[in-house]
């Protein structure tokens, strides 16, 4: 999606600053229920409450990518037995993020976990859920609950619920009302996971909500815009162009005075905008802003828009008019010879009919973006951008006729705006068929290959720009005029630009519309290692690793700070995580500056702690934690209780210039995507080590 929305990707693309990281996190909410069933079993309930905004994943989430699945440890005891699988109760999110290549599931608000149990003889069943809680722009580092039921065996069956006792230092919450089978039935998102069975989840946009929100999801305003530029583009179309001076010479002609004649040519607009939006409204009801959100991540969808934006640039090539039914025209056209409003309500919608053969591919193109936002207005809101541009010059010609005079004569040239439409649309199907491509994760259309083809569409863009070549309803014609000349120069700069591409260069202008880096034959570009300076070649300092951009880094803290007492440098503290998105943003546009990744290299320690790291810790290091509220157990947990108790946050990324004695020269910062801010705080906390 474009989603972007953007799958827009993300997830996770809304800069981290200011008050937020001063704020302990904790967005999601447990409570536990075990209810007696018919057969004398148990039904054990687990019940995961989010604040706004806040998501945990589906127990099918892939393992190995962005986000933690939610997973059930159930501790090993001969007298209970699980029957079946765990179900999960809600509204479960399925959102491809092309960012990443992958496909999330999650659920919002709230989701219920259930399992039946069977009792053997009295019994205490204990169970460790894990899970990670995200948002639009973060994620908290992955946690984990202990939870413990009692169970009598061989159960009757009770409408009464028994209390749930939570094993020591965990926190619990109020029981909810009852939950039974009933449930099951009633929610239309449940599932059983050896099935993965369910009836419509809810598909969400690549893009996700705002940012990227979006990457890529729109704002209506965006929306708007899109569908004014389109209106404008529409305007210079062949079957547009001439009916501007006709139409508004008829108004003005056959009124008798000249407020007349504007109030008449003011309706003729009106009524195109209500026609169009009309249309987008249209759109949404039959579908649902849920089902056109399906455009971002269903690969069927996206292969068949792929199918129809190349039928609409060959129409646009000439090979063919797109034409709805001439019976429609003629009868439109009937009622606009009655006269008055209503005849000229039908004259704007025999306009609309006419134009359809060169209207209809943008329309299309515009429907399609707008729905990819998943918001329900943005097809209304694309339509009335799209007619207001339509409509501006009936009327602004109307109020000022002697404007007409200035316009430029109809000729080849409106063929050959429709033409270059068609390569946009050319590239655009290109879009759609990469989109189902990455969800089958079929590698046909890798980031080279899509690249190239842009390069092509482009290329020869502009040779038919510079009139190398004709297409067949084209004026011949010995010479190209200025503008042509200057569009022509305009395909070639983004030839040259889309060209390094394809052997590696990142083209951060278009990263939202081309497959990603790692969608790609060559992650790394052609050499297959991502170059150093000679600083950067040396040995590595003991225990260190290459991270990113071969920036030397500490995968533990005292490693860290005994190199760091050794060259008398700072330590800077890297709370990150194998999943979260916005640190491979950091690392990817702000630690790739020259100057950010020579200050990182040479200046300071960094030392990267990854707080979703499920390493065990020695037992030794297995001990109760005041911040965490329970026994550490991975080494994650340990880096998530530091970042806690010494710099009360548990979100990531956060960076902060330290020395081994953790006195701080900086304040905490998050995920800033400006270079040049990142380097200010890296040079402030630089040199007040230097000066201490």
């Amino acid at each position: 999606m474009f989603e972007f929305t953007k799958i827009r990707l993300s997830i996770l693309f809304t800069i981290i600053c200011g008050f937020a990281l001063a704020q302990m996190l904790n967005p999601v909410n447990w409570k536990t229920e075990q209810k007696t069933l018919e057969n004398g079993n148990y039904q054990l309930i687990f019940t995961a409450t989010m604040d706004a905004g806040w998501h945990i994943y589906s127990i099918q989430h892939p393992e190995g990518g962005v986000g933690i699945p939610t997973s059930f440890d159930w501790k090993k005891n001969k007298d209970y037995e699980l029957v079946g699988k765990i179900k999960e109760i809600g509204k479960l999110h399925d959102e491809f993020v092309p960012a990443f290549n992958e496909q999330h599931k999650f659920y919002g608000d709230k989701v219920s976990f259930v399992q039946e149990v069977k009792a053997l003889k009295d019994t205490k069943v204990a169970v460790d859920v894990t899970f990670q809680a995200c948002d639009d722009s973060r994620c908290i580092a992955p946690d984990y609950k202990e939870f413990s039921f009692d169970l009598k065996a061989s159960a009757a069956p009770a409408n009464a619920t028994p209390e749930t006792t939570v094993a020591e230092n965990t926190q619990t919450e109020s029981q909810p009302a009852a939950i039974d089978s009933a449930l099951l039935n009633e929610n239309a998102g449940a599932f059983t996971v050896d099935t993965l069975q369910q009836d419509k989840p809810e598909v969400t946009p690549a893009t996700h909500k705002e940012a990227q929100k979006q990457e890529k999801k729109k704002g209506l305003f965006d929306i708007f815009i899109l569908g004014l530029l389109g209106g404008f583009a529409a305007l210079l179309m062949p079957c547009l162009f001439p009916m501007i001076p006709l139409t508004v010479s008829m108004f003005t002609k056959q009124s008798k005075t000249r407020g007349s004649g504007i109030f008449k040519a003011f309706v003729y607009g009106v009524s195109i905008i209500t026609i169009y939006v009309g249309l987008g409204l249209l759109v949404t009801l039959l579908f649902g802003a849920s089902a056109l959100n399906e455009i971002a991540s269903h690969p069927a969808l996206n292969f068949a828009f792929f199918v129809i934006f190349i039928i609409f640039a060959v129409s646009f090539f000439g090979a063919f008019e797109i034409t709805l039914p001439s019976k429609w025209i003629n009868k439109a056209d009937k009622n606009a010879d009655k006269g008055g409003y209503i005849g000229i309500f039908f004259m704007a919608l025999t306009l609309v009919l006419v134009s359809f053969s060169c209207t209809g591919p943008i329309v299309g193109t515009l429907l399609v973006e707008s729905a990819r936002g998943g918001q329900i207005l943005a097809p209304a809101i694309g339509m009335f951008g799209f007619s207001f541009a339509l409509a501006l010059p009936f009327t602004l010609f109307a109020i000022f006729p002697s404007w007409l005079n200035s316009l430029p004569s109809s000729g080849g040239w409106l063929n050959t705006v429709k033409v270059c439409l068609g390569f946009i649309e050319l590239a655009f199907a290109m879009k759609f068929l990469s989109n189902a491509d990455m969800v089958l994760d079929l590698h046909w259309l890798e980031r080279e290959i899509f690249v190239a083809a842009w390069v092509a569409i482009f290329f020869v863009m502009g040779l038919y720009l510079l009139n190398i070549f004709r297409m067949p309803l084209d004026s011949i014609t010995d010479r190209i005029g200025t503008p042509r000349l200057l569009f022509a120069l305009l395909s070639f700069v983004i030839v040259f630009y889309l060209l390094p591409g394809i052997w590696g260069a990142p083209l951060k202008i278009v990263d939202g519309l081309i497959p990603p880096q790692t969608y790609s034959e060559s992650p790394m570009g052609l050499s297959g290692r991502v170059s150093s300076t000679s600083s950067e070649a040396s040995d590595l300092p003991p225990n260190a690793h290459y991270g990113p951009h071969q920036i030397p880094s500490f995968h533990d803290l005292d490693d860290a700070f005994a190199y760091a007492k050794k060259v008398n440098k700072p330590v800077m503290l890297d709370f990150t995580g194998k999943t979260c998105a916005n640190c491979r943003r950091v690392e990817g546009n702000v630690w790739s500056n020259p100057k950010v990744k020579e200050k990182l290299s040479n200046d300071v320690v960094l030392a990267s702690l990854y707080v979703d790291s499920f390493e065990k810790l020695p037992e030794a290091e297995q001990v109760f934690s005041e911040e965490k509220g329970r026994k550490l157990k991975t080494l994650g947990d340990k880096w998530t209780a530091l970042q806690i108790k010494e710099f009360k946050s548990n979100s990531q990324p956060l960076y902060i210039i330290i020395d081994p004695d953790f006195n701080r020269y900086n304040e905490p910062i998050g995920a800033e995507l400006d270079p040049e801010k990142y380097l200010n705080w890296l040079e402030e906390g630089i040199q007040k080590f230097k000066n201490k």
